[in-house]
């Protein structure tokens, strides 16, 4: 391990508290925080991906926020390469990556030095999927992703169109389903010397109660303009359209329901987000597991840090 690059990963379910310790480790031990999140690279998209604020921004660097427009595409590929050139520029000018975020496919192909093969583009099979996706709905397709690949699928909303297509696409395109591609497509020697904290619960009613209360301060922060500045453009944002925290209040816009009843389904989905988390999460046997509501979860996560660093 000595001469690999030694980085912080913190991870774990939404409004679990990421951000927060983030910015703490990121001024005790001189770091730069990467972010591993699916979404809080769009701009003008803030309230609705939790993205630190301005403020906290200013507390330390934070790469791979803000970098695209909501028309462009992400994914979990252009995440890790993105990320590896953010860690070689960090660790070039001495300072500690710290990585940050709940997308738990792109931690995982981060650390593991996952190496994805440039799939051809095949127009046909993009162009039946979404023939199917139109005739017979999201459920129906999310169900032939349950068939092929139970184990991805647990941790994909059927909601998300994009990934479930893509997880699709690539089983018909190879015919090995996502989670073989992800097992069989790693060195045999992790790239970086990682420290993995993961942040959680241990009464699970208390973070969904830290869910529903950071729905209600979205609510004030005005993340309703930013749900129908996506609806006005569902068309063309092909990935954040997807996004929890926008398309529950499409029904408001559409007069289909009332806006309480949109913010009791975000909550609601907010909260089965954070449980598919868990489960990717959960298989992650290296995570070191801090519980907000049982200990000084800061203190120990200073303490395993500096341990990690000295050695």
């Amino acid at each position: 391990m000595a001469d690999k690059k030694k980085i912080i990963v913190i991870c774990g379910p939404t409004a679990s508290g990421k951000t927060g310790l983030s910015l703490l480790l990121a001024q005790r031990f001189n770091g730069e925080i990467i972010s591993a999140d699916s979404m809080q690279v769009y701009k003008k998209l803030d309230i609705g991906t939790a993205k630190a604020t301005q403020d906290e921004q200013a507390v330390a660097p934070h790469h791979l926020v803000n970098i695209l427009d909501p028309q462009q595409p992400y994914n979990v590929q252009q995440f890790v390469e993105l990320a590896v050139k953010a860690i070689d520029d960090i660790v070039s000018r001495g300072k500690l990556p710290i990585i940050v975020g709940g997308t738990g496919l792109y931690i995982e192909s981060l650390i593991n030095g996952i190496k994805f093969s440039d799939q051809p583009d095949n127009n046909a099979i993009k162009a039946q999927l979404q023939q199917e996706l139109t005739e017979n709905g999201k459920e129906y397709m999310y169900n032939i992703l349950q068939e092929i690949d139970p184990e991805y699928a647990a941790t994909v909303h059927q909601n998300n169109t994009v990934r479930v297509l893509r997880a699709i696409e690539i089983y018909r395109l190879t015919g090995h389903n996502m989670s073989w591609q992800l097992k069989n497509s790693k060195p045999q020697e992790k790239p970086y010397d990682a420290l993995l904290i993961g942040l959680n619960f241990e009464d699970r009613a208390k973070l969904y109660d830290n869910i529903n209360l950071r729905v209600d301060i979205m609510m004030e922060q005005g993340v309703l303009k930013e749900a129908e500045y996506v609806y006005a453009n569902r068309e063309c944002f092909k990935t954040c359209v997807s996004a929890i925290g926008y398309k529950e209040f499409f029904p408001y816009f559409e007069k289909e329901k009332s806006l309480e009843e949109c913010v009791d389904k975000l909550k609601q989905a907010s909260r089965n987000y954070a449980k598919r988390q868990l489960t990717w999460f959960n298989r992650m046997k290296e995570i070191n597991w801090l519980f907000i509501d049982k200990e000084d979860y800061k203190m120990k996560a200073k303490d395993i840090t500096e341990r990690f660093l000295g050695n």
